[in-house]
Order: structure tokens, then C-alpha cells, then sequence
């Protein structure tokens, strides 16, 4: 029992990054732009997250920061995608490659790699927290896992219900349409891509501030992928992109449990399950694709307003 309540209270923990990221990709492709960078700017947003708790040694300075960061990063995307029309997978693996050796690089001459960080606790519900299991599920986790629902609520709030969010998804489905009732398709997607770069840098801060605590070259692991296949599972709509999320974090979670109550997993079995699970995912996805799945219909094309009509 008490292996299961550890893994139901650790769960939302690993499942965080994923929402948050996942999030920041929907924002961004509802413009109609193929972000395959989530890797890169997540890795950003830990080594920044570090680098600011380490100097300042506030959390929420240290994800501003983070965020930030990789908001400025995703500025040469962009260009790239925006300006210059380079193949958005193309920039997008090339954005990836740049920030991993970008931040192992910056991580060594900083010498903040495997600088342990001040312990951020749990926000103090008091006896709440002490309640017989969903005290210890409910009320013993972090701030941002308790901001998260709200992130999401905002985030749909816009996309569905306000005028700017309604006109970013209008450049996404047909920017020549979006072009010609007078709206500048570059700028949209600009902002879009920018806006979703932060969420996905915090994704990674919060790896690294509140989860590991540390700085290591590499850390995310391969999440930020795992993150643009959780987008095509949730069909580009931000509540099942939520649910998946939660998935793959108890799916994470479960490992280190069975660990602990002595279950003898091989290594490299423990190393492939979210991905043998993403890929499984996506076979399904592919399987029971129907007429209208979520997807953007200009997701990927670049806009040239020359060549309109």
C-alpha cells in the first residue's frame, strides 16, 4: 500500500514536464509551425534555472529567468521559420543539436554541473497534509504542480475564447485566408513560437530546480521528444495532452517504486519504456486517425505572401 501511495504522490511530479512542454508545442503549432525543438529549449530552461537559483537562489526569479531564456533562444528558430523559410524540421533538429551543445558547453565553463541546489519543499497545507492517502497524494506537492491545471485553463481560455487566440488559430488552419482579412501571419506565429519556447523552458527549469535539484549535461533525456509525440496523442488539444502527460508520468514514476520494493528490472528495459510506450502511442494514434484530428492545416507549410492565392 505504501508503494502505491508513493507512486500516486510522486506522479504528478514527473508528469509536470511533459504537460508543460506538450503545452508549449500546442501554442506554438496552433500557428501553424512544426516545433520539433522542445528537446533543446527545455535543456535551456534547466541550465538557466540552475545557473539563477544558484546566483539568486529564489525559484521564482530562477523560472522567470529560465523561461526567458529560452524565449530568446527560439528567436533564431524563428528567423529561421519565419524570415529565411528554412524546412521547419530541418531548423527545428538543428535548434536541438545547437542547445545541447550549447548548454554542456556553457554547464562546464560555469562550473555549475552537479552544483547541488537548496531543497524547495512542498507548499504547507498544514494537516491537510496528514490526511489518511489523499493527504499525501493532494497536499504534499510543489507550487507549480498546483499551477499547472491553472496554466492549462488559461492557456485553453485563450486558444478557444479570446480574439487573439482565436486569429493564431486562424493563421494555423489558412494564412492566406488569416492574410487577406488582414492580419500578419509572421507576427502571430512569431509570438506563438516565443510564448510556447517559455512554457517549454520552464518545463525544463522545473526539471532541474524542482526535481533533480541539479545541473547534468543531457538531462532531460529525451522527454522533449517524448513531449512533440504526446501533442499528435492529444491531438493538438490541450486537456488530452494534460491527460496523456499524466500517463507517461505515472508510467515514469512506477520505475523507481518497483525499485524500491525490490523488483530486479533490467537497466536498458527500464532505459526504452517511455519510449517503447510513445511509440506504442503513436502506432495507436495512426491507427484510429479519423477525418478530423486536431491537426492544423497549415501546420508545417511556410507562408509567403507573395505567392497568396
Amino acid at each position: 500500500m505504501e508503494v502505491v501511495l508513493n507512486w500516486l504522490a510522486n506522479s504528478p511530479d514527473f508528469a509536470v514536464p511533459y504537460a508543460l512542454a506538450a503545452l508549449g508545442l500546442i501554442l506554438s503549432e496552433r500557428s501553424g509551425v512544426l516545433s520539433l525543438g522542445a528537446e533543446g529549449l527545455m535543456l535551456v530552461g534547466a541550465l538557466i534555472g540552475v545557473g539563477a537559483q544558484l546566483a539568486f537562489g529564489a525559484e521564482g526569479i530562477s523560472l522567470f529567468l529560465a523561461m526567458l531564456a529560452a524565449s530568446a533562444v527560439s528567436l533564431l528558430f524563428a528567423m529561421m521559420v519565419i524570415v529565411l523559410r528554412v524546412n521547419q524540421v530541418i531548423a527545428g533538429l538543428a535548434l536541438v543539436f545547437f542547445c545541447q551543445g550549447l548548454t554542456s558547453l556553457l554547464g562546464t565553463l560555469l562550473n555549475w554541473t552537479n552544483q547541488a541546489l537548496t531543497g524547495i519543499g512542498a507548499v504547507p497545507f498544514g494537516a491537510m497534509a496528514d490526511w489518511p492517502v489523499v493527504g499525501h497524494i493532494l497536499f504534499n506537492q510543489n507550487i507549480i504542480v498546483y499551477l499547472t491545471v491553472p496554466i492549462f485553463i488559461l492557456a485553453t481560455l485563450f486558444l478557444n475564447r479570446s480574439t487573439t487566440g482565436l486569429r493564431l488559430r486562424a493563421v494555423g488552419e489558412n494564412p492566406q485566408a488569416a492574410d487577406a482579412a488582414g492580419l500578419s501571419v509572421g507576427w502571430y506565429r512569431l509570438g506563438a513560437i516565443v510564448a510556447g519556447a517559455a512554457l517549454i523552458g520552464l518545463a525544463g527549469a522545473y526539471m532541474s530546480v524542482y526535481s533533480t535539484k541539479l545541473w547534468v549535461a543531457g538531462m532531460t533525456g529525451g522527454r522533449g521528444w517524448i513531449a512533440v509525440g504526446l501533442v499528435i496523442f492529444a491531438r493538438w488539444s490541450p486537456w488530452r495532452a494534460l491527460a496523456g502527460a499524466l500517463l507517461f508520468g505515472c508510467i515514469e514514476a512506477l520505475i523507481p517504486q518497483l525499485a524500491a520494493a525490490g523488483v530486479k528490472l533490467p537497466q536498458y528495459f527500464v532505459l526504452m519504456t517511455p519510449y517503447v510506450v510513445t511509440l506504442g502511442v503513436m502506432v495507436w494514434v495512426a491507427m484510429a486517425k479519423s477525418g478530423h484530428d486536431g491537426e492544423p492545416g497549415a501546420l508545417g507549410q511556410p507562408y509567403v505572401r507573395e505567392e497568396r492565392g
